[in-house]
C-alpha cells in the first residue's frame, strides 16, 4: 500500500506524518529540532523505519522554514511554505473554516479563509511574546509544566494587567505582580489574556476575523491561551485532533494529490543516508554586491545541496552536476 510522507521542520520542532492512500493519518512524530533540523528529521525517518518496515513511501513533501535545505536531503517531490501547508489542513478538516490561529514555537500565524482559498495571512516572526517557547520559559521559571500552566491560567478569576507586547517587559511585569502579592492563578490568567491581545492588535489589526476559527499548533494545547482567545473571539475554537502536527498534514495532503494526479515515480531519496554523515557549512559569496550567505549540504563530504544563493551560481552547479550524473546513468 502506498503511503505519503509529510515533514515540518520548525525552529523548535521536527514534525513527520505518515499518510496512507486514502489521505488518513497512519503514524505522526514530533520531535524537538534542538537545533539540529537534518538530525531530528534523521532520527525520525530511523523511528518511522522501526515501526513501518515494509512501507511504500510513494511521495514525500516538506514545509516549514527548514523545508528547503530538507527537501535537499530526503529528495521531496514537493516544497511548499507554511501558510498553504496549514490551510489545506484545515480545509480537508473544516471545509467552511474562515479564519485560522496557528501558534507555534518561535512564530505565529493568521491565515485568513474565504470560498475556500487563502485570502490574506499574516506572521510574526520578530518576538517571542506569545510564542510557545516564551511559555515554556514562564513555566520553567515557576517549576511548573506547561500543561499545568495553562491549566492554572484557566482557573484564574481575575486577571491581572500584564504587558504582552514584549516577552521582556511580560516576564517582568508578572515578577513585579508577584512581588505585590496576586494570586498565580490571576497572574498566568493575565499572562495568556496580555499575549492575546498582542496577537489581535498585531497580526489581526484592520482584518475580519470570522468563524469558523480553527486554532493550531503547539500553543493549542493550552487551555489558558484558548480561554483567553474565545473571550476575545466571542466564538468556540476548533482545536483538530493533531494540532501539533497539521502543517506536515496539509504538505502531505498535497503531495499525495500531486503524485496521484501526476502519476509521477517519487524522487523520494530513500533511508540509506540514515546512517551517512550529513552536515551543514557556509560561506559568504563575493561575486558580486548581493554578499550571500550559501549553506553547503554535505553527505559523507561531497557537496550534494547549496542553498542562498540569490542568483543561483552554486545551487545550479550542483543541480547540474546531480543531472549529469543522473544522465550518465541512466
Amino acid at each position: 500500500m502506498k503511503h505519503y510522507l509529510g515533514i515540518d521542520v520548525g525552529s523548535v520542532s521536527t514534525n513527520l506524518v505518515l499518510l496512507n492512500h486514502r489521505g488518513e493519518l497512519v503514524h505522526k512524530l514530533y520531535l524537538r529540532s534542538q537545533g539540529n533540523p537534518v538530525l531530528s528529521v534523521q532520527r525520525g525517518l530511523a523511528q518511522l523505519i522501526k515501526e513501518f518496515k515494509d512501507v511504500e513511501i510513494a511521495g514525500v513533501g516538506t514545509t516549514g522554514s527548514g523545508r528547503q535545505l530538507i527537501g535537499q536531503l530526503v529528495g521531496a517531490d514537493l516544497i511548499k511554505n507554511e501558510i498553504t501547508s496549514h490551510a489545506i489542513a484545515c480545509l480537508n478538516l473544516e471545509p467552511t473554516v474562515q479564519t485560522i490561529i496557528e501558534i507555534g514555537g518561535q512564530d505565529s500565524k493568521l491565515i485568513l479563509i474565504r470560498d475556500g482559498v487563502v485570502s490574506d495571512f499574516a506572521m510574526n516572526t520578530v518576538c517571542a511574546a506569545g510564542t510557545g517557547s516564551f511559555l515554556d520559559q514562564q513555566a520553567a521559571r515557576l517549576s511548573m509544566e506547561i500543561a499545568e500552566l495553562g491549566q492554572r491560567a484557566a482557573t484564574g478569576n481575575h486577571p491581572v494587567r500584564i504587558a504582552g507586547r514584549c516577552a521582556v517587559f511580560a516576564e517582568s511585569d508578572m515578577i513585579h505582580k508577584q512581588q505585590m502579592g496576586h494570586r498565580l492563578e490571576d497572574i498566568l490568567a493575565g499572562l495568556c489574556q496580555a499575549l492575546v491581545r498582542n496577537f489581535m492588535s498585531n497580526l489581526a489589526k484592520g482584518k475580519e476575523l470570522k468563524p469558523p476559527y480553527i486554532f493550531q499548533g503547539g500553543v493549542a494545547a493550552n487551555l489558558g491561551i484558548r480561554k483567553a482567545f474565545e473571550n476575545a473571539l466571542g466564538s468556540e475554537l476548533l482545536i483538530p485532533e493533531h494540532y501539533d502536527v497539521m502543517g506536515a498534514v496539509g504538505v502531505a495532503l498535497l503531495v499525495m494529490d500531486e503524485m496521484t494526479s501526476q502519476k509521477e515515480t517519487t524522487r523520494f531519496k530513500g533511508l540509506h543516508f540514515l546512517n551517512e554523515q550529513i552536515v551543514t557549512g557556509s560561506f559568504d559569496c563575493d561575486g558580486c554586491a548581493n554578499q550571500c550567505e550559501v549553506v553547503e549540504l554535505r553527505q559523507n563530504a561531497i557537496v550534494i545541496a547549496c542553498l542562498g544563493d540569490k542568483c543561483g551560481k552554486w545551487s545550479n552547479q550542483i543541480n547540474n552536476q546531480t543531472n549529469k550524473i543522473t544522465t550518465q546513468v541512466g
